[in-house]
């Protein structure tokens, strides 16, 4: 089932507040279906989104450094200039997917 914008919203909310330290809670967005998601800048450091679809989802911007995206479905998804250093990818699918300005492996930059 499709993840509302508004459950998305106030796991980031949480995702934002745990990140500081501020109580909140760790994204836990495994197997989540975020198809054509709207993650436009979103902050996702260290979030666990293993196994989840993100086909065609907005990721521009995003923060995903040392996320959990193993085996995750980023077909078509826009990572133009997403910060994916320390990601863990191993399995996760990318045909399709717009890597323009990415940071990945240890900073080097995508082009």
């Amino acid at each position: 089932m499709e993840m509302t914008q508004k459950e998305l919203t106030e796991i980031l909310a949480d995702h934002s507040l745990w990140l500081k330290g501020h109580g909140g809670k760790l994204a836990n967005l495994i197997d989540s279906d975020l198809s054509k998601a709207n993650l436009d800048g979103a902050n996702l450091v260290k979030a666990n989104l293993e196994g989840a679809t993100l086909t065609g989802a907005d990721l521009r911007g995003a923060k995903l450094a040392n996320a959990n995206l193993i085996g995750a479905d980023l077909t078509n998804a826009n990572l133009v200039g997403a910060d994916l250093t320390g990601a863990r990818l191993a399995g996760a699918y990318l045909h399709g997917a717009k890597l323009e300005g990415a940071l990945v492996g240890d900073g080097v930059e995508r082009k």
